[in-house]
């Protein structure tokens, strides 16, 4: 049976509704009657109360536990609270201040990344999340350092001081002072150039014959930036942080929920198509439970973000996930924040 609209409700209905959601989003649990009467100041009488909560069951948007007289919302009954009678609070300054805090720290984005997705997940009490495109390296500096007759380890720095292995198989005839030279000549000839860019130099001074470096080191030099570019046209970043927090005193009581929601964390793939499905304009998305049937089985709720970066393009999306129960009057303008912390970083 659809969800009755809001505006179906009248003034007593949505009172109620109000306070079994509101109840619902604190303790995980169904609300009866009676504790209403006696905690909400309604001055409605348990008998009113229970009529009023057996029109909004019938409406599609409470349920009853069949462990419970009490009523909780529905996944409905929670997207017509989110939608039109959540009341948003802005990030105290402390929480500001703890998210922005990650973002000034030295060393490779990623990291910075890393870092402000923990303290979402911290402030939220879910699991943050973050994708961002495979950002293209600019480089700095590159070496090979020998393991076998066959094999050896290219290093490349970052211009952003990070640093990324790769084993390499050697060209036949490859010597110690081959290697040398093939890392001082990349270092020497693409420094401070993207590795599309770098790839393109080089097949340019190859055609042209203008590269001063043997067979042996041309070879290793070609074979080198191709690890790193096949590499970076990969799928985005994805960065999850703080599943921990998914499992609270209300959670553990439902462990196969729990088991599924971090099935479903696992697959990062299909979680990486979520949250780009969330990079469609400016507004921030909330996903409640079955609307996405990656947490059908669990009962989750994500909320997401995307950010641009100052070009106006969407460079990544932001966001958390946890219980359909989650304090999204807190947790939505914390991931808006959140956003608007990462666009600076990435910008």
């Amino acid at each position: 049976m659809p969800a009755a609209p809001l505006t179906d409700l009248n003034d007593r209905a949505r009172d109620v509704f109000r306070v079994v959601v509101e109840s619902y989003l604190n303790t995980g649990a169904p609300i009866g009657s009676r504790t209403i009467a006696h905690l909400s100041g309604l001055n409605l009488s348990p008998a009113s109360i229970r009529n009023v909560m057996q029109d909004l069951e019938e409406a599609g948007l409470l349920a009853a536990p069949h462990t419970s007289a009490g009523r909780m919302p529905t996944e409905t009954g929670l997207r017509l609270f989110v939608d039109g009678m959540m009341h948003a609070m802005e990030p105290s300054a402390e929480e500001r201040a703890a998210i922005e805090s990650r973002i000034q720290q030295a060393g490779p984005v990623e990291e910075a990344l890393a870092a402000t997705t923990a303290a979402l997940s911290g402030l939220s009490a879910c699991a943050g999340l973050v994708l961002v495109p495979k950002r293209e390296l600019v480089l700095r500096q590159m070496s090979f350092v020998p393991l076998s007759a066959e094999k050896a380890l290219a290093v490349l720095v970052g211009a952003d001081g990070s640093v990324e292995n790769r084993v390499v198989e050697l060209p036949p005839g490859v010597s110690i002072p081959a290697l040398i030279e093939a890392g001082n000549y990349m270092t020497a000839m693409l420094g401070g150039l993207t590795l599309g860019e770098a790839r393109q130099r080089i097949e340019r001074e190859m055609a042209e014959e203008r590269a001063l470096v043997d067979g042996a080191a041309r070879a290793l030099i070609e074979q080198g930036l191709a690890v790193w570019s096949e590499d970076g046209d990969r799928r985005p970043v994805l960065i999850v942080r703080g599943q921990g927090r998914l499992i609270d005193a209300a959670a553990a009581a439902d462990l196969e929920r729990i088991s599924d929601l971090l099935d479903d964390l696992e697959g990062k793939q299909e979680i990486a198509r979520l949250l780009d499905s969330a990079s469609a304009g400016d507004a921030t998305r909330i996903f409640i439970g079955a609307e996405n049937k990656l947490f059908s089985l669990s009962g989750s709720s994500v909320i997401a973000k995307p950010f641009r970066g100052l070009d106006g393009r969407v460079v990544g999306v932001v966001g958390v996930i946890g219980p359909t129960r989650l304090n999204y009057a807190r947790v939505v303008p914390m991931v808006d924040f959140t956003a608007a912390t990462l666009a600076r970083l990435m910008g």
